[in-house]
């Protein structure tokens, strides 16, 4: 298999790569590091990626959507993240967490009245499930809905929630007599608020805040897919966040060994440029070596990644490994820049920011260890 068919396997995934990467370069690039500083997102960008198609990227032609699959999730996201992880954030957290999740387990009614409004942008979603007392405990939410039969009732806090403060509509995961379900939540709900901006250390471009149900009315028809299969809903859409989130570890890697390589070339040190001495060798060569590990990787899992296939341990795989190599490269970077790079003049210092959120969010790297273990074992020994 070339390298070209691994990462454009077809015609039409090559033009969405140049279409992003051009938009990323005309249109990212310049406002990432306003919008970082600000810690807001570009609400009018954000429309953008709707006239492009792709906030929905992953939903079928006929119902407005670009048709696309995993591989194409896997590229608008690499291509994003190398100019503005924190926008992408954003981006992920609407089309992926939102827009995909709820694709696939709502009905022809519930897509009229939400897909047009999402998919142009002029509605951000996101997705509710963390809360203050449960993050990878998820089955221990504490976040209840009651019938009381036009609606349900609901109670509980969702928290780090992207897009929060900016978003009209949430999926929120909560349970109903202990079985977890699927709840379209958005702004006209009774009961429904968001609180103040949660300020982070990375990831600037994209707002957080928690979600607070405190007797929150949701219509009856706003249950997706049935009381009960919440569980399966998020454990399908897992496997293409946590491949999106390692396409953001492989743009940020990207980016940052373009920026090392050329820093290399032009800074001279002892009268020769950088790149001649060996400790700079090995920051280089061992940078280049993880992100190509991970470009493989991610692409090759994605291949195996849909509605209807399932690879957790691919996708486990592929964020375990990114998210620390994506670490690892702007570190590198940074290094090899010296003062420079540590200073906000320079993308390298909030591409390392907004790296390290990459072992946390979707999965700490910890849970794909366990579930890594878990597989492989139920694989080997039966």
């Amino acid at each position: 298999m070339s390298t070209d068919v691994l990462f454009n396997p077809s015609d039409e995934h090559r033009m969405l790569r140049d279409m992003v990467a051009a938009f990323t370069r005309d249109e990212v690039e310049p406002q990432a590091e306003l919008h970082d500083r600000e810690q807001t997102l570009n609400r009018p960008l954000f429309a953008k990626l709707g006239d492009l198609g792709l906030l929905g990227i992953t939903v079928a032609v006929d119902d407005g959507g670009a048709g696309m699959d995993a591989v194409a999730a896997v590229i608008a996201h690499h291509e994003i993240s190398k100019s503005d992880p924190g926008f992408c954030l954003a981006y992920l957290a609407h089309s992926m967490l939102f827009v995909n999740n709820f694709y696939h387990c709502s009905d022809a009614s519930q897509r009229a009245r939400y897909l047009p409004k999402v998919l142009s942008g002029e509605w951000i979603g996101g997705m509710g499930m963390t809360e203050p007392g449960y993050g990878t405990d998820v089955l221990g939410m504490t976040t209840v809905a009651v019938d009381r039969g036009s609606h349900y009732v609901l109670d509980g806090t969702k928290t780090y929630i992207t897009n929060g403060p900016d978003g009209y509509c949430f999926l929120v995961y909560a349970k109903v007599e202990g079985k977890l379900t699927s709840f379209l939540v958005d702004r006209t709900c009774p009961g429904f608020s968001t609180s103040g901006a949660i300020h982070k250390m990375g990831m600037r471009a994209s707002t957080m805040s928690e979600l607070v149900m405190d007797s929150c009315e949701v219509p009856k028809e706003n249950v997706l897919g049935g009381v009960g299969n919440g569980l399966t809903h998020m454990m399908r859409n897992l496997e293409i966040e946590r491949l999106t989130l390692a396409a953001m570890s492989l743009g940020i890697a990207d980016r940052c060994m373009d920026i090392m390589v050329r820093h290399a070339e032009s800074r001279v040190a002892f009268a020769q440029p950088l790149n001649r001495f060996g400790q700079i060798q090995r920051y280089i060569g061992e940078s280049y070596a993880k992100t190509e590990a991970m470009r493989c990787l991610i692409y090759q899992v994605a291949r195996t990644v849909g509605p209807e296939s399932r690879s957790r341990l691919g996708s486990d795989a592929a964020k375990l490994f990114a998210a620390p190599a994506g670490k690892e490269v702007a570190d590198a970077a940074m290094q090899v820049m010296g003062g420079s790079g540590y200073c906000t003049e320079y993308p390298v210092e909030r591409l390392f920011r907004d790296a390290k959120l990459l072992e946390i969010g979707g999965g700490t790297i910890e849970s794909h260890q366990k579930n890594i273990t878990k597989d492989l074992t139920k694989q080997v020994c039966g």
